[in-house]
């Protein structure tokens, strides 16, 4: 179906409403009854097992002694019983006691299936009622047979007992693309997913999608995977299950069965001594070999491996086509001598143990229980069998089954236990092996015929199959179709309360079983069957359909109920593409642009089709919802079927429906031809045309200009997707399924119009009438029936203007008279035509031009505009006939207007200036010629025929051209003399580079006739060989050949090889220079062999121009390519550079022949080329650039390194080599590992980025390697983004291996910048160092100290007795985290990697001088000076003079940002919430005080130094009093803060703003990072609002590239989804909203952004709200919901809904309709009801007063009416009942209120009446 996706397909498949799973005769009845309690079911189902059969079933079975043999053997006097198995009995027998206490009857004595115990409920069931309860349920809980005595339960295979684990016997019945479908016993099947096939094939699909990923094929290709290569319908296969879950696709009680028939999974982990001879193993194909194939069987031992000989394969396997991982079951036909190989045998002819040869394969016993699996075919000692089924044993062990269906009983009443007696052993299948309650299995087999036998299919049997083989895999392939009815069906069997075996005729003579369950023999309720009486007893005939088939159970499911067949297509495949089906409307889908995205078509109960909405109507339908309204019938034609997807398309349009009915429908491309017509929809449009889809998957090509006759300029606005046009096809390629189609007319004509078509010609004069009209055209339909077209400059002759006028006087169907033919349009095959007065008068005074015999030179013609380029004007003249009018020759008053002033199709006068009559080519003049025409001269027969080879005659020079004279002979005939006819020798040529310059035009010569040119093939021809009227003579003006009568002509076969020739250019090719060495041998000169000299080469045209001389010697001929190698280098140079020839150092001239941007490939001969790489272009790296260098450029290199058995070669182009070695060099050339060590710094160029790290090329034959950890002195995440190939680095070498030529290289700041400042470590610090750092952390003892400039970061302690001189109780109360302090490293533990730090004051008394220093560089920094009092004078009011101060230095206040900031030890700031200017209380005289408090004015907070004294208190309050009012208003002022709130974003973003007011914009990208740097790692939120604040500031002063930068940082430490977010409101405040949709485009197309709906959601309200594009806004719902979650689908399409309302530009009845839909498919979504009336409400309110307010108002007063209406729980009538009053209220009226009020209190009332049910509805 259209809807529905189905995860395979099969041809046994039911259709959807046909509940093919219930007709199975062991499955369970669906209940037709109340559903009683479940304790009571429990009771009543073991109660009636234990009564066994129905009783006009029952019969006496005798016990046999088999079945009181024990299990197993007991040891040592030991129970069998387990202590839970015993404690089971104990309180079963408890329970049996009271229940024949209160009952009086005995207990029951065996439990239900499940184990489960009887309930209290369970025994106060009354006896009756019991009784009437049992004879309405089947045998047992599953609707399966029990046999009595034995223990052992009989059933059969079904959803309910079908676990995951169980292992099945299957056969394949379809192959999908996804998946392979088996049929499995019981009417089940089971899917078996691409994944689960074997873990070889697992590789393969994960490598090809490695491969897809990549997208880089590489040199390695990948086969596909098809499983239909890899399994055939009808092969037999072992599967696992491994889920039984219920597929939502195929509804909700349909379940869904996945298998693996991977070896791993169904061969159980076997040990391979566990496989014996004769059983079913399943392998895997690890490798195929010549002599057979290896295969992996997945046992225990993992080098135990399987082998099937080539000869084991049978007829229904290819050596040659087997795959690896392709899985085959198999019979194991022997062992290895040394048991690690085992002999298979996949051939299913010899699966079968029908008959009684002793040698069938069958297993008899096996050392492990385990082993027999199903497929497997077995020995059985039948221990029971009565009428629902058969019991028995393997070894005596292994208890099996067969049920009803496979012990054979169901075709016929047969006796069971009469046909397997008591204690006989009988051959049977094993077909499922289910995990038991206790650990064990339960077996299941078969033992019907087919299943003994196990056939192949009928087209993999063995060419010498008996007849009965034949037969039997004829059998599996059901003759009878599905879904066909058949009339005569037997009754054959009944059972009473499961259903009928049926005899089905199979239209041959023979019969075939079939099954009817009981809920499928009649449409109204039957509970019991009597094979005696009533309308369905044995020998009674039904009509009934076919339903599906299952070849294990060998049985027809068939039904019998009316309406199933009534049905006129019960499955998708009884439909056929371009029938004509009726149906009606199921429902409509929402979504696209439109609204609407389709239609479901319900054709039958189980048929359901899709009408895409193109294909809705012929017409574009407004409001589709309200045509197809549910339930409304409707005709439809299938437009395709797909039956791997179950997809069903329809289309409704009428011109399709009703299409002649004998008209062949286009399905298929191989039944297709040219020239057949047919109708299409138009589906897609394309810039060059459109795509057009028939029916099936028949899709063609319409090109733009096969739309129409005329021009069309846009191909969207001539069609539109969903239009219905009638086309023909042009061209058909049925193997590529690709085609061509048309609009106009067919080409194809009848023998009478192509006889009329062939009388027409150009120049005759015709009558018409006019058929269509159009803008650029009209369609004319002549008296002869032909079709012709006038273009618009045709109409009317003079201006366009004209032309324009006389169009709109023409009507369609007006008579055009007198028009002129101008040409004939053969594609087409219509004929233009022009209604031009000139041109009529022209035709009837026999003046027009109708060919180019009608040419004269001096004649005026008349001719119309062809084509205009910027240097010509090409004219046309009737029958195609072109001119030419050059630029030069175009009117004066038209040279200066663009086109020349005139359109295509205008009239135009002009004169013949010259005529070629060897090319048919004549040129026209515009300026009037006023000499009187002289005719030219002629070309006489006569005289051309007296001319003879050989013969000397006088010629005159027509044009000299640089490779020919053309001359005239008498009375006009032409001829040329090739210039290597016009000198005898090398000393004769004067002038080498224009060889015929020396002649003029209008000398006489004396020549000599050689034949006639042939201009087509460059040669000529015996005079007798003349292929026009006017033939051109081939001539010699040779001296030679004129005194002496030389004869003789070169040819290529008299050329010989070393022979020296005199050859003219002739033209110029990239790889060679063409010349010629006589009119007809041309030869070929390769660059490299024009010239000794290299510089020659490069000009090439200027050194050796066309035509002029060169002496060459002969390389070699080809007389069968007809090639000639020629050179002109000297003798000495003639020989070919080899490789032995070069040495290193070397410098020779080569061509560049290829250019990259990784080398540059130079070529030294034909044979000899090598590769330049980056390393070797330059002496200085920076200056490397592969562009300079063109193709065919000469250069000069050097030669490296030659490597002879490689063929390889090294060159080199750097300056340095190949002109001077006294040229300075920045980059030496490395030629050996040996010239680097350690330390050393070197450039280079990246040449590959692995996953290891990155290799470096240092030169061309040492490349260095750099560690992942040696990139950067950071970590960073995407390590790969720092480097790029054929990136310039610069590194410092680390190690260096000359033996083993490793050459590691370090790429870090630390190690390439010369004055970086490694990091301190540990072995760094020595007692009494002075340190800088921040606590970390604080604890009572002590606190922890990050020291700076150290890395990897280390930590000491400063444990509370040496933080100050006084006593410390709690570090805590003291210092907090993120204090900045100086600290004196006491002593250093490296083994240990402990520090132990001091504070006190008195370390620092003997750091005067470092005092001065750190506070120097704070008053370089920035940082408030404290003027000491004995060494400066200050004034009164000397905290002014330094407030002033700074702030006039504050411009020069540029910090230095490092990763941690320099700190005063006198200005140290602490966290508290006023700023102190003094640093921590060194002395600890403040310790335990307030710590928040205000700053006193008679106590300062800082100590003062032996040398420094503080200065007034006052200039410390004044400072601290302005920070505190007005924030801080300086450099200064906002470091000081920062120390004491490092963590505090809003500061730091006060800081980039306070820089960007300066117009500081990269002070401000600094202070960004450096806050980055700062901000602790957990403070996330803050470090957030940093990448935002920067990201502001990159929009708003950055470009582009700025803003990704920042941009994909902040993304990779922060939730990408949130900073994707950020940018685009950014964006959409500063107004850039293009930016902001690409940013939304990239969001919607990340797979983890997209399942979010908030994504999509705003994304529609920025595209209708900002971008004012309603309809992208509204694609988005249907994106939306193929990518987030189903449960958010119904919200998320409310809220989009929500948007029409909202949105300026959105339509309200649009989202009316959507939650209509949604209402209608949850009418009980109280959410959705309130969330519409609330947008109602909005709307009402933004509404004028007038028509359209009172017209919402009652939209919002049906709204409550509607929600008022059914039923509702007390809470949530009271929520709806107050908000309609409140909406009355407030714009509604009186009687409004008066009307809600009423409602309320009528339910209130009827509430009362139920008595408060109502409550709980």
């Amino acid at each position: 179906m259209a809807a529905i996706k189905r995860k395979a397909v099969i041809d046994e498949r039911p259709a959807k409403k046909v509940k093919s799973a219930k007709s199975e005769p062991d499955t369970k009845e669906e209940k037709r009854t109340a559903k009683p309690s479940e304790s009571h079911d429990k009771y009543t189902e073991k109660k009636k097992t234990d009564r066994g059969v129905a009783k006009d079933e029952q019969k006496t079975v005798v016990k046999s002694i088999l079945q009181q043999e024990d299990r197993a053997f007991p040891r040592g006097g030991a129970s069998v019983l387990t202590p839970i198995e015993q404690r089971q009995i104990k309180v079963q027998a408890e329970r049996d006691v009271l229940f024949e206490q209160e009952t009086g009857r005995k207990a029951p004595t065996l439990e239900d299936e499940d184990g489960d115990r009887f309930d209290e409920e369970d025994l106060a069931v009354p006896a009756r009622k019991k009784q009437q309860q049992k004879s309405r349920r089947r045998d047992d809980g599953d609707g399966h047979a029990k046999v009595t005595g034995s223990g052992i339960k009989i059933q059969g295979l079904s959803y309910k007992t079908l676990l995951v684990g169980s292992q099945v016997l299957g056969y394949v019945t379809a192959i999908t693309g996804k998946d392979v479908a088996l049929a499995l016993p019981n009417n089940l099947t089971g899917y078996v997913p691409i994944t689960a096939i074997s873990q070889t094939l697992n590789a393969r699909i994960e490598k090809l999608l490695a491969a897809d990923e990549a997208q880089e094929g590489g040199d390695e290709e990948i086969e596909d995977v098809d499983l239909k290569q890899l399994f055939h319908v009808g092969q037999w296969l072992r599967a696992t299950v491994t889920s039984t879950d219920t597929n939502p696709a195929e509804g909700k009680n349909k379940r869904h069965i996945e298998l693996s028939v991977d070896p791993q999974q169904v061969n159980g982990g076997l040990d391979a001594d566990s496989i014996v001879v004769h059983s079913m193993l399943q392998a895997s194909v690890r490798s195929v070999e010549d002599h057979g194939l290896i295969m992996d069987l997945a046992l225990a031992s993992s080098d135990v491996k399987g082998f099937i000989s080539k000869k084991e394969l049978g007829a229904g396997h290819d050596l040659d086509k087997m795959q690896e991982g392709q899985v085959l079951m198999c019979l194991v036909t022997g062992k290895g001598s040394n048991g690690k190989v085992l002999k298979l045998s996949p051939d299913a002819s010899r699966f079968s143990v029908v008959g009684s040869d002793k040698h069938v394969p069958v297993v008899n016993e096996a050392p492990v229980v385990d082993a027999f699996l199903p497929g497997t075919a077995v020995n059985i000692l039948v221990i029971e069998a009565g009428p629902g089924g058969v019991a028995g044993k393997v070894m005596g062990m292994v208890e099996t089954t067969a049920d009803v269906v496979h012990a054979g009983a169901g075709v016929k009443d047969v006796d069971l236990s009469q046909k397997y007696k008591i204690g006989s052993k009988v051959k049977g299948r094993i077909i499922w092996a289910v995990p038991g309650d206790e650990g064990g299995r339960r077996v299941g087999v078969s033992l019907l015929e087919n299943m003994l036998a196990l056939s192949p299919p009928t087209a993999k049997l063995p060419e010498n199959a008996s007849p009965k083989q034949k037969a039997q895999a004829a059998a599996l392939e059901h003759p009878v179709p599905l879904s066909t009815i058949v009339d005569d069906v037997k009754v054959a069997h009944v059972l009473p309360e499961r259903g009928l075996f049926l005899s089905l005729p199979t239209g041959n003579g023979t019969t075939s079983p079939a099954f009817a369950h009981i809920s499928q023999i009649s449409d109204s309720r039957i509970d019991v069957l009597s094979s005696s009486t009533g309308q369905f007893q044995l020998g009674s005939t039904h009509k009934a359909r076919i339903i599906s088939y299952n070849p294990l159970d060998g049985l027809y499911y068939v039904s019998l109920k009316r309406s199933i067949l009534e049905q006129t297509y019960l499955r998708l495949e009884d439909l056929t593409i371009g029938e004509v089906v009726s149906g009606t409307v199921d429902r409509l889908i929402l979504g696209g642009k439109s609204g609407i995205t389709g239609v479901l078509v319900k054709v039958s109960e189980s048929v359901t089709g899709l009408v895409p909405d193109v294909h809705l109507s012929d017409v574009q339908l407004q409001h589709p919802e309200r045509k197809f309204r549910e339930g409304v019938s409707v005709k439809a034609r299938v437009l395709s079927i797909d039956l791997e997807k179950r997809h069903l398309r329809l289309t409704l349009k009428k011109t399709l429906i009703n299409d002649d009915a004998d008209a062949p429908i286009w399905r298929d491309y191989a039944a297709l031809e040219p020239g057949m017509e047919s109708k299409g929809t138009v589906i897609k449009m394309l810039p060059t045309g459109a795509v057009v889809q028939f029916f099936g998957n028949v899709r063609a090509y319409l090109p733009a200009a096969e739309m129409s006759e005329g021009f069309i300029e846009k191909v969207e606005e001539y069609f539109r997707p969903g239009q219905t046009i009638s086309v023909h096809i042009l061209s058909v390629d049925a193997e590529a399924q690709e085609m061509k189609v048309s609009c106009k007319q067919s080409g194809v004509l009848d023998d009478e119009t192509q006889a009329l078509w062939d009388s027409v010609t150009g120049g005759q004069i015709v009558h018409g009438s006019v058929t269509e009209k159009g803008g650029e055209s009209v369609a004319v339909d002549l008296e002869n029936g032909l079709r012709g077209v006038v273009r618009l400059g045709h109409l009317a002759d003079g201006a366009p203007a004209k032309a324009e006028s006389a169009l709109k006087r023409i009507r369609v169907g007006q008579k055009l008279s007198e028009l002129v033919v101008l040409t004939k349009l053969e594609r087409s095959r219509q004929v233009l035509l022009t209604d031009k007065a000139s041109f009529v008068k022209a035709a009837k005074d026999g003046k027009l031009v109708r060919s180019f015999g009608d040419i004269r030179e001096g004649m005026k013609l008349q001719g119309f505009v062809r084509n205009v380029t910027s240097e010509a004007i090409y004219v046309e003249f009737a029958n195609g006939v072109v001119g030419l009018v050059p630029k030069s020759q175009v009117g004066p008053d038209l040279v200066g207007l663009a086109g020349f002033g005139l359109s295509k199709d205008q009239t135009i006068f002009a004169w013949v200036l010259s005529v070629d009559a060897v090319k048919e080519r004549f040129v026209l003049s515009m300026r009037e010629q006023k000499d009187e025409p002289v005719p030219a001269a002629q070309p006489s027969n006569s005289a051309a025929n007296n001319i003879t080879m050989g013969q000397v005659v006088k010629a005159h020079i027509a044009s000299v051209k640089a490779t020919q004279l053309n001359v005239r002979l008498a009375d006009g005939v032409q001829g040329r003399i090739d210039v290597s006819e016009v000198y005898d020798d090398w000393e004769s040529l004067a002038n080498k580079k224009a060889p015929l310059q020396k002649f003029k035009p209008n000398d006489e010569l004396d020549v000599k006739v050689l034949g006639v040119h042939d201009a087509r093939n460059h040669r000529f021809l015996p005079v007798t060989h003349r292929q026009s009227k006017a033939p051109v003579f081939e001539l010699s003006a040779k001296p030679c050949r004129l005194e002496q009568g030389s004869e003789d002509l070169l040819t290529l076969d008299t050329v010989k090889a070393g022979s020296t020739q005199m050859a003219f250019v002739n033209n110029h090719n990239e790889q060679c220079v063409w010349v010629n060495v006589s009119p007809n041998v041309r030869g070929r000169i390769a660059l490299m062999e024009l010239s000794d000299d290299a510089g020659m080469l490069q000009k090439l045209e200027k050194n050796f121009p066309v035509g002029s001389a060169l002496r060459v010697t002969v390389k070699s001929v080809d007389l069968v390519s007809g090639r000639l190698d020629l050179t002109a280098k000297t003798a000495a140079e003639q020989v070919a550079l080899t490789l032995a020839d070069l040495s290193p150092g070397m410098v020779l001239p080569g061509r560049v022949t290829k250019v990259s941007e990784r080398s540059v490939t130079v070529q030294l001969s034909d044979n000899l080329a090598g590769p330049v790489p980056l390393v070797e272009m330059s002496d200085d790296f920076e200056q490397v650039n592969p562009a300079v260098y063109n193709k065919n450029d000469i250069v000069r290199v050097c030669v490296l390194d030659i490597d002879t058995p490689n063929k390889k070669l090294s060159l080199s182009l750097r300056p340095s080599k190949v002109l001077s070695s006294s040229l300075p060099v920045k980059d030496a050339q490395i030629s050996s590992v040996t010239q680097l060590k350690a330390g050393d710094l070197v450039r280079g160029f990246v040449k590959h980025v692995s996953d290891r790290g990155v290799m470096v090329a240092l030169s061309a034959r040492v490349d260095a390697f750099v560690k992942i950890a040696d990139l950067s002195d950071k970590f960073v995440k995407d390590w790969k983004s720092l480097v790029e190939v054929d990136q310039l680095i610069r590194g410092r070498i680390l190690a260096v291996d000359a033996d083993a030529k490793i050459v590691q290289l370090s790429l870090k700041a630390s190690h390439v910048d010369e004055d970086y400042t490694p990091p301190m470590g540990i072995n760094d610090l020595t007692p009494g160092t002075v340190i800088t750092g921040k606590v970390r952390k604080v604890e009572e003892f002590g606190a922890f100290i990050d020291i700076d400039g150290t890395l990897p970061k280390l930590s000491g302690l400063c444990h509370r007795s040496e933080m100050a001189e006084k006593r410390v109780l709690d570090a805590r109360k003291i210092y907090e985290e993120g204090d900045v302090v100086k600290a004196k490293v006491l002593s250093v533990d490296t083994a240990a990697r402990k520090i132990s730090l001091g504070l006190k004051a008195g370390y620092f008394a003997d750091g005067d001088d470092d005092d001065e220093e750190m506070e120097e560089v704070a008053d370089d920094d920035g940082g408030a000076e404290v003027v000491d009092a004995e060494d400066e004078e200050s004034d009164a009011d000397g905290g002014v003079e330094i407030e002033d101060d700074r702030e006039l230095h504050s411009d020069a206040d540029e910090v230095d940002q490092t990763d941690e900031m320099d700190v005063d030890e006198d200005v140290v700031t602490k966290a508290t919430s006023g700023l102190k200017t003094a640093g921590f209380d060194w002395t600890g005289d403040n310790f335990g005080g307030e710590t928040n408090g205000a700053v006193s004015d008679s106590e300062p907070d800082t100590t003062a130094t032996k040398k420094r004294k503080r200065t007034k208190p006052e200039i410390k309050v004044d400072m601290t009093g302005d920070l505190d009012k007005y924030g801080p208003r300086s450099v200064s002022d906002f470091e000081r803060q920062l120390l004491g709130q490092p963590n505090d974003s809003g500061l730091w973003i006060q800081y980039m703003a306070f820089q960007l007011q300066l117009s500081e914009v990269q002070k401000a990208r600094d202070i960004a990072e450096r806050a980055l740097r700062t901000i602790h790692i957990r403070e996330s939120e803050e470090k957030a609002n940093l990448w935002i604040a920067w990201m502001n500031l990159e929009v708003e002063y950055g470009d582009e590239e700025r803003v990704e930068e920042v941009f994909k940082q902040a993304c990779q430490v922060q939730d990408p989804l949130e900073m994707h977010e950020k940018l685009v409101s950014i964006y959409i405040d500063s107004g850039k909203y293009g930016r902001a949709d690409a940013i939304f485009e990239r969001v919607a197309a990340n797979k983890t952004f997209r399942a979010s709906p908030d994504v999509w959601l705003n994304y529609a309200t920025f595209l209708m709200g900002k971008m004012n594009d309603p309809a992208r806004g509204r694609s988005m719902l249907s994106r939306a919901l193929q990518s987030i979650p189903t449960n958010e689908h119904r919200l998320l399409t409310a809220k989009f809904a929500g948007l029409e309302f909202h949105s300026s530009h959105g339509d309200p009845e649009r989202a009316r309709t959507i939650f209509e839909g949604l209402i209608t498919e949850w009418p009980k979504w109280s959410s959705g009801w309130d969330m519409w009336v609330d947008l109602e409400r909005s709307r009402l309110g933004q509404l004028a007063d007038g028509d359209g307010k009172r017209e919402a108002r009652e939209q919002v007063r049906g709204l409550y009416r509607r929600m008022a209406a059914p039923k509702m729980k007390k809470r949530r009538a009271k929520f709806v009942f107050k908000r309609w009053l409140e909406f009355e209220e407030g714009e509604g009226d009186a009687k409004g209120v008066e009307g809600v009020t009423r409602l309320a209190r009528e339910y209130v009332e009827g509430l009362a009446a139920k008595g408060g049910e109502g409550g709980e509805e």
